[in-house]
């Protein structure tokens, strides 16, 4: 008996553990959970509305079952309101918009087509084949190829349905109808409370690789060119922002597909040039691949002869620091949407630093140390050469942009000039005596000269 319920009180020990673990873990699960819940919300607060938005839109569909004149008018078809609310409600403004657009569009040709194929039933295979067809044209594909799947899905519907005669105009009517109501009240709630507009998405984004870029050359020409004895340890945080740059063609592209969909908002105007902001993208790009080289070198082990340093570090440094500065000017005249006009003596100091660069390199000072132990430091400073061209080439880029978009200048406020005054003296007061006595200050303006 001792045997048997030591045996029951093993057991009930090692349950009870592994129950004592099995809840440490779960809530530590709960805990992470949570805390990641909340890290997202604090990344991007919109997310919280975007998620409000959605459920006010799917409650206010939903009322159509709850009225029974409503329900009696379309039926079990108040589903596709419900599931157009599903499909078409978006994060920003124009992806909601062109979802929508492009769901009711197609709904309304596909079941036009539709019915004329219950004429034309033979018709009914080609007609679907052409449109998969049509999806492959890549400028199709980006905008209006979610409108092309429903069209064929509408049209197989309608026009199968088709051969009941008297369930035809009632099925695309009912359809039609419902698609409406759910597309204008996922567009009206995302247009109208607390929008988020990919075009401002799109700006902020290309804005922001600028700066990330200028931060790094701010600090690259110190921190490789450093004197040697210097500390090894130092803040390297600014070097890991730029990566992010290399990674953004798809965001950008996709962002800029959904901005055209976006009505006039803000300082961005009806057919704002979108596409000019892939240009920005493209070059901001170029130079993030040059800065991703110029990254290598930062910890190399290999020692720069000291003669070679002191002779490029100058103007190594003056190219990294300029055109860091000239990019940030830029991401800031981006910002501001005004023109870039304070990048140019940045730009003009980093194309002397790279001119004279070149003019030392050519003198051939360097004939008699080793090639083997200068190339790295030539490499890095040929890429800097390079970061100098993208530079230009970006102001260039974005000056366009200030033209097309019509970036209005801000004219420097000048205060006015307050009148000089000739003579300001206090007269001290006459102490010692009893009577009361008055302080006065004498301004006498400067005379006009004829």
């Amino acid at each position: 008996m001792e045997m048997a319920s030591e045996i029951k009180n093993g057991v009930f020990v090692h349950n009870w553990e592994w129950f004592k673990a099995l809840s440490g873990k779960l809530g530590t699960k709960i805990v992470e959970t949570a805390r990641k819940i909340k890290k997202l919300g604090q990344d991007d607060p919109r997310r919280i509305i975007h998620s409000l938005k959605f459920g006010l839109a799917l409650t206010l569909v939903s009322l159509i079952y709850y009225f029974e004149p409503l329900y009696k008018g379309f039926g079990n078809s108040a589903m596709y309101a419900i599931l157009t609310v599903i499909v078409v409600f978006e994060f920003s403004v124009g992806a909601t918009l062109g979802r929508g657009l492009n769901r009711g569009l197609a709904t309304l040709v596909a079941g036009a087509l539709g019915f004329g194929a219950h004429y034309l039933a033979s018709l009914a295979g080609e007609e679907a084949g052409v449109v998969t067809f049509v999806r492959f044209f890549p400028q199709l594909k980006a905008r209006y190829d979610y409108g092309l799947l429903i069209f064929m899905l509408t049209f197989c519907l309608v026009s199968i349905s088709g051969y009941r005669e008297d369930e035809i105009l009632e099925i695309a009517h009912q359809r039609l109808s419902t698609i409406l109501i759910g597309s204008s009240t996922s567009v009206f709630i995302c247009l109208f409370v607390f929008p988020v507009w990919a075009g401002d998405d799109l700006h902020n984004l290309v804005a922001s690789n600028l700066e990330k870029l200028g931060s790094f050359l701010e600090s690259f020409g110190v921190e490789y060119l450093k004197i040697s004895g210097d500390s090894k340890e130092s803040n390297n945080t600014f070097m890991d922002d730029y990566k992010s740059v290399l990674n953004s063609k798809q965001s950008e592209e996709c962002l800029a597909n959904l901005a055209r969909w976006e009505p006039r908002h803000g300082q961005f105007r009806f057919r704002h040039p979108w596409k000019q902001y892939l240009k920005i993208g493209s070059l901001t790009r170029q130079c993030a691949y040059r800065i991703e080289a110029l990254n290598g070198y930062v910890n190399s082990e290999i020692q720069i002869p000291a003669e070679f340093r002191s002779k490029i570090q100058e103007a190594c440094t003056n190219m990294s620091l300029e055109s860091g500065k000239a990019l940030k000017e830029l991401a800031s005249a981006i910002k501001a949407m005004t023109p870039p006009s304070s990048v140019t003596p940045h730009i003009v100091k980093s194309k002397d630093a790279a001119n004279n660069l070149k003019s030392l390199l050519r003198s051939g000072f360097c004939k008699e140390i080793d090639l083997l132990e200068v190339i790295p430091a030539v490499t890095v400073a040929s890429l800097l050469v390079d970061v100098v061209c993208c530079t230009e080439k970006i102001a260039e880029s974005i000056n366009e942009l200030a033209s097309l978009a019509h970036f209005q200048s801000v004219e420097p406020m000048v205060e006015a000039e307050k009148p000089k005054l000739l003579h300001q003296e206090t007269i001290p007061p006459c102490f010692g005596v009893n009577e009361p006595h008055h302080v006065i200050t004498i301004d006498q303006l400067s005379p006009k000269l004829p």
